[in-house]
């Protein structure tokens, strides 16, 4: 099976489970944040299964429904101590409305969040808290990781790191004591090279956010299906690239056809090829594929035992995706 070995220096099979979905939905204003509707027994099932299959890793964030991701984990996790737990801060979210109300990063905010957090996750310590404001300037954001750093010393946090895509901010807290690990937006169709190359030069570890590209590498997507009015992928926020309308944005279709076959070779899935392709790129991956269902979790990871991608395959894909022409 294949393993990173993390920041503690335990060694964890190289697949993390993400948790935005199993939060439910919340909103900001009438802009759906979530992913549709969850069935929390349905949540707790597939972290359960999760664990049966040998997952250690858990990301979800102190807004993700408004906090409602947080409460399911630690209930399914309780008395699960091996399990890393990694969350977030930053966005400010009401549970009684489920309504995202801000943004906020002071110190006080920072420690309160913390200790709702701990509550909700039926932890002592935090194993992985991440900055979740990823355009925060590095200004403002030094006096958050003097804020984690204190944490740290404190016992509260074990470890800590930012959920950000622009390099400059990462290399600029790179060499701190205690920042282990970026997360960051990566899969087949985002290469993420300047962040990869930093990731590896800094010896941090690479948490890949959207690893199947918001569901599209699942294949699921491809006969117009339509989304729901409660999921984030109806939107119209100018991040969401890879669906248009609540349907999969044409360009990407086109693309996903391309590379298809190969991401399926030696029997994978494509959602398995998906995952396998971050394994290849770089041996500081750990993708974090969202999941609601034990089935989810089980195609996932039936991917760890065939390994990542092999190299002719991963030169075609560059080249039927023309990489270099959009490098140059």
């Amino acid at each position: 099976m294949l393993t990173r070995t993390l920041w503690n220096g335990r060694t964890i099979p190289a697949l993390g489970f993400g948790c935005w979905a199993i939060g439910g939905p919340f909103f900001a204003g009438s802009v759906p944040l979530g992913w549709g509707d969850v069935d929390d027994r349905t949540s707790i099932a597939a972290i359960h299964r999760a664990l049966d299959l040998g997952i250690r890793f858990f990301d979800t964030a102190s807004n993700y429904g408004a906090g409602h991701s947080e409460v399911v984990l630690g209930e399914a996790l309780a008395g699960h101590p091996d399990a890393i737990i990694a969350t977030k801060f930053g966005y400010v979210s009401d549970p009684a409305t489920r309504q995202m109300t801000g943004e906020d990063y002071s110190t006080a905010y920072i420690e309160k969040s913390v200790e709702t957090s701990l509550k909700r996750l039926r932890r002592e310590r935090i194993d992985l808290l991440q900055l979740h404001l990823g355009g925060l300037s590095i200004a403002d954001a030094e006096s958050v990781f003097d804020t984690l750093g204190r944490l740290r010393k404190a016992g509260k946090i074990d470890a800590f790191g930012w959920s950000t895509d622009t390099p400059e901010s990462a290399a600029a807290f790179a060499g701190r004591d205690g920042f282990v690990s970026i997360q960051h937006a990566m899969n087949v169709f985002d290469p993420a090279d300047e962040m990869i190359a930093l990731i590896e030069r800094a010896g941090l570890t690479s948490i890949n956010r959207s690893p199947l590209a918001m569901g599209l590498l699942t294949g699921k997507f491809d006969h117009g299906a339509r989304l729901p009015a409660n999921d984030v992928r109806v939107a119209g926020l100018e991040w969401l690239t890879y669906f248009k309308d609540g349907q999969v944005a044409p360009a990407f279709a086109h693309r996903l056809a391309q590379i298809r076959d190969l991401l399926q070779s030696d029997g994978r899935s494509l959602t398995q090829g998906a995952i396998a392709w971050l394994w290849a790129r770089s041996a500081t991956t750990l993708p974090i594929p969202g999941v609601r269902t034990p089935q989810q979790i089980e195609e996932n990871a039936g991917a760890l035992h065939k390994g990542p991608l092999a190299q002719d395959v991963m030169s075609e894909i560059d080249r039927l995706l023309d990489r270099d022409k959009a490098a140059a």
